[in-house]
């Protein structure tokens, strides 16, 4: 029996950021991402930038609150405290604070966001956060505009200690062909370590993890599929190490049917 998915990247707080707007837009998300065998689920709202608003202590009480109205809709679903962190200056001093979030409220990991348009050096922030105990783990880089004009940039941010979380629908071509093939080109690399949802809502960017995890399965094996949307994520929501670096390569029989297919289209 697979082992159940923990999703450390979704927006199911009602009216705190883009994400779910409402509490019938929150339970139908969270029902929805029990039925798809999510068990576990890191909240995690937009801080800084846009989002300077919301505040740690805002986010835990809120987190708290969910969890009861889940009990008492009898859904499932365990939420946990965290945050989707816009990268700003003197960041590892507002985590240390407690003001900004890291996953799980565990002070292990911080899912850290660029902006969309661009790239800029993070080993100097991932110095930072090392000195306090702390892994940055980069949110759906495959959907950076930057970070899709030089994809030879990611390597280098693994191999300097950087964890990759890619969306689910980046694999399913949600996010369009560009973002599928540099999700699954990181998968053939070793460079992606979790595949999170960054669920919005019930309609579009769901938060499902299901199908993901059967493309990772096809294009590389059933374990891998597992660490990605399982166990990795699992060890972040208690605090606990992710294997860093470059993971081990896929079987190549997946990569030949996908790359087939590529020149075939």
């Amino acid at each position: 029996m697979n082992a159940p998915f923990v999703d450390i990247h979704c927006h199911l707080l009602p009216g705190i950021d883009d994400g779910a707007a409402d509490w019938e837009t929150t339970l139908g998300m969270a029902r929805m991402a029990v039925a798809d065998g999510i068990e576990t689920v890191i909240v995690t709202p937009h801080q800084l930038g846009n989002f300077a608003c919301n505040h740690g202590d805002d986010i835990r009480t809120r987190t708290h609150e969910l969890q009861q109205v889940l009990a008492q809709h009898d859904i499932p679903l365990q939420v946990l405290a965290g945050g989707d962190v816009r990268i700003e200056a003197h960041l590892a001093e507002h985590l240390v604070s407690g003001e900004v979030m890291s996953l799980a409220d565990q002070r292990r990991h911080v899912l850290l966001e660029l902006p969309h348009e661009l790239y800029f050096p993070l080993e100097g922030l991932l110095a930072d956060l090392a000195r306090e105990g702390m892994t940055g783990i980069l949110s759906h880089p495959e959907r950076n505009q930057g970070l899709l004009h030089d994809s030879g940039l990611l390597p280098g941010l693994v191999d300097a200690g950087c964890l990759m979380q890619i969306t689910a629908g980046s694999l399913m071509g949600t996010f369009g062909k560009q973002s599928q093939r540099l999700a699954e080109w990181m998968l053939a690399e070793g460079l992606v370590h979790f595949v999170a949802t960054d669920a919005h809502g019930t309609r579009s960017r769901r938060p499902l993890l299901r199908r993901a995890f059967d493309r990772v399965a096809e294009l590389t094996d059933s374990q891998t599929a597992a660490d990605l949307t399982a166990h990795h994520p699992a060890c972040v929501a208690c605090g606990e190490s992710v294997p860093a670096g470059r993971l081990r390569r896929p079987h190549p029989s997946g990569w030949r049917r996908l790359f087939a297919k590529s020149k075939a289209a």
